[in-house]
């Protein structure tokens, strides 16, 4: 009898801590209580490194774009990485791969592209090459003559127009898990921002149950296996969409948003490129990144099992890996 009532105990204990474990590994189904607005400039967000601006004029306008930039804490290589974020986040969500490559010896920036992050939201019209001379501003102002540059999803797009606007600057090309591998591959212009955003009081999102769950819904769907750190995401999405900013923020996202293909740069890009992911990022990702690939003059691609559309955060060792190995050509 006493075997019998041990391990019942014992498999009671077993179940509880189950679900325990269960309970932190699935995200919340309803926002917390204590979650609230945040700012559409992150004021409230700390980044893994201290935040640095470069002040610029455009269309008569001052701006302040972000950036972070790493010194190497490993013995310095005197090379350079130039780090660039997808369409809903920032760049604080490279703080593990800045560390890796610091430790290489890389001098690594990662900045917030202009309209995003702690970077000004200026009501102007949006290019991938407005984009790329940003980021060009930014190697300037901190002499920096040559980088590898690295973006992720959206930022796969921008780094393949700056390695053809700027080829002598770029050293290697890698494109994380971009979007835009196929579809158009003309100049689709991005949407103009108006004025008309500014009067957010029919726009401000009010139902924090329907925000929560859009936002969540785009975060798992990226995702193979879901981790609580990535309900940071959400909250921080979740929080800039209740927040008087919120129809701002959405209104330069959407004149950014566009279907095109970088397929029109890749021939003329001469620079050693990566096109590198998750293998589960939709149907025909896999075939897709071959065929960039093998349009890249000097390209190569490499897939990584079991992992979706966020390889740094969800398999980060495995893209910094290939990321070391294929920076020290």
């Amino acid at each position: 009898m006493r075997v019998a009532i041990t391990l019942s105990v014992l498999a009671f204990l077993f179940v509880g801590a189950a679900t325990a474990v269960l309970a932190q590994t699935q995200p919340p189904a309803s926002p917390p209580e204590h979650w609230g607005p945040v700012s559409i400039d992150l004021e409230e967000v700390d980044y893994p490194y201290p935040v640095q601006y470069l002040e610029r004029e455009l269309e008569g306008e001052r701006v302040r774009i972000a950036y972070m930039d790493v010194m190497p804490t490993g013995q310095a290589n005197g090379r350079t990485v130039y780090l660039t974020h997808g369409m809903s986040y920032y760049g604080w969500y490279w703080g593990e791969t800045i560390g890796v490559l610091a430790d290489e010896g890389y001098r690594v920036i990662a900045e917030d592209r202009l309209g995003w992050g702690k970077s000004s939201k200026p009501l102007i019209p949006y290019s991938w090459h407005l984009h790329a001379e940003n980021m060009a501003a930014v190697m300037d102002h901190l002499g920096i003559e040559q980088a590898a540059v690295i973006g992720h999803s959206m930022g796969g797009q921008m780094v393949s127009r700056f390695a053809r606007l700027y080829p002598e600057r770029t050293t290697h090309l890698v494109m994380v898990n971009p979007i835009g591998l196929s579809g158009r591959s003309g100049p689709a212009p991005m949407a103009p921002v108006t004025g008309d955003v500014l009067a957010p009081d029919d726009t401000l999102e009010t139902d924090r149950q329907a925000v929560y769950e859009r936002h969540l819904r785009t975060e798992t769907r990226r995702v193979v296996e879901w981790k609580s750190e990535f309900l940071e995401h959400v909250r921080i999405r979740f929080g800039n969409d209740i927040s008087e900013g919120g129809p701002l923020k959405n209104a330069i996202l959407a004149a950014n948003r566009t279907g095109d293909s970088m397929a029109g740069d890749w021939p003329l890009i001469q620079a050693s490129a990566l096109v590198i992911g998750g293998e589960e990022d939709g149907a025909g990702f896999p075939e897709a990144v071959r065929n960039a690939a093998s349009i890249l003059p000097n390209g190569e691609a490499h897939l990584i099992p079991g992992v979706g559309h966020n390889p740094h955060l969800e398999a980060p060792d495995a893209l910094n890996r290939e990321l070391v190995r294929f920076l020290g050509r």
